[in-house]
């Protein structure tokens, strides 16, 4: 048996909570091999991670990835900024779409795919109070249709 091509090694399942996400793009993620493995051992976190494009260059920060701990004095540091690496366009993309109001850059999964590690970043616009209830209504009624149906067959 082969290796599962693409296999998520950390998510940002609140995000989709917080915002709504309006487009994603893939790129991919400059990490130490510590770091690999770390993420591999599922030690990390994106929850106040987000995406920064600056001189065209996309920084990941805030992220964390826990030091891995078969390693020796050359670890790598928590909580240090991740290059991300696009196109060109893609990055230039990126930076309008960032600087217009009320949009944000959050990264919602970090995986590999074919042994290479990517980040899926999805540019998304905050959601007030009442569109989370909204959402959670919404979902509950979808549920107790499905559970209806269910139990009807």
């Amino acid at each position: 048996m082969g290796k599962n091509p693409e296999s998520e090694l950390v998510s940002n399942r609140r995000a989709y909570h917080h915002y709504e996400i309006l487009e994603t793009l893939e790129g991919g993620v400059v990490l130490l091999g510590s770091e690999i493995k770390s993420l591999r051992d599922h030690g990390g976190h994106l929850q106040d991670a987000y995406v920064t494009v600056t001189d065209h260059r996309v920084l990941l920060k805030n992220s964390s990835i826990a030091p891995y701990r078969f390693a020796t004095h050359y670890n790598h540091e928590e909580r240090r900024d991740r290059q991300l690496l696009f196109h060109k366009k893609e990055i230039l993309k990126l930076k309008a779409l960032s600087q217009e109001k009320g949009l944000t850059l959050i990264p919602l999964s970090l995986y590999l795919k074919r042994g290479i590690a990517k980040v899926k970043v999805g540019v998304a616009k905050g959601k007030k109070a009442y569109d989370k209830r909204a959402a959670l209504k919404e979902r509950q009624h979808k549920r107790a249709i499905d559970r209806a149906l269910k139990e009807r067959e």
